[in-house]
């Protein structure tokens, strides 16, 4: 009788004792600091930046177009300025150097921009054809003749 009073301490210590270390190594494994994915890639169209206009005949102003990265536009030509939205379309193939640009001018302060005009084109939605030089510079056409290139806008900052 004592051994089986003998024998069945020994069980029950022994299955408390591995019930005891596999507790332990679950606890272990929750403290374990599981490493977390800091970096965050984020794609932008090429168009979005501050970027220059010279305007061919008036040397000292210059318009600038600051597209921004949640499609917002400033625009500031003499001592007027602009807001309202973009969207460029890139072109599907990478072949092709040209894309669509949309303007939707809201906001105009109705002041005199750099050829002299005052014109309130608050309102006006105008559809340009985008022809890439290079990655700092493009010429802003007409999109129904996208020969009649009339601008060409440089890259001053990301």
């Amino acid at each position: 009788m004592n051994r089986i009073l003998v024998l069945s301490f020994l069980v029950l210590t022994l299955s408390m004792t591995v019930n005891a270390q596999d507790n332990l190594k679950s606890q272990l494994n929750k403290n374990k600091v599981q490493p977390t994915n800091t970096i965050k890639i984020s794609l932008r169209p090429e168009i979005v930046g501050l970027w220059s206009m010279p305007i061919p005949n008036n040397k000292q102003c210059i318009e600038y177009y600051n597209f921004k990265s949640n499609n917002n536009l400033v625009v500031k030509s003499g001592a007027e300025w602009s807001t309202g939205l973009y969207e460029y379309q890139p072109n599907q193939q990478m072949d092709n150097k040209q894309a669509i640009l949309t303007l939707n001018i809201q906001y105009d302060n109705n002041q005199l921009d750099c050829s002299g005009n005052r014109i309130d084109q608050s309102g006006e939605i105008s559809q340009y054809l985008i022809k890439w030089r290079n990655a700092r510079s493009f010429e802003l056409c007409n999109t129904d003749k996208s020969s009649q290139c009339f601008a060409v806008l440089h890259k001053v900052s990301p």
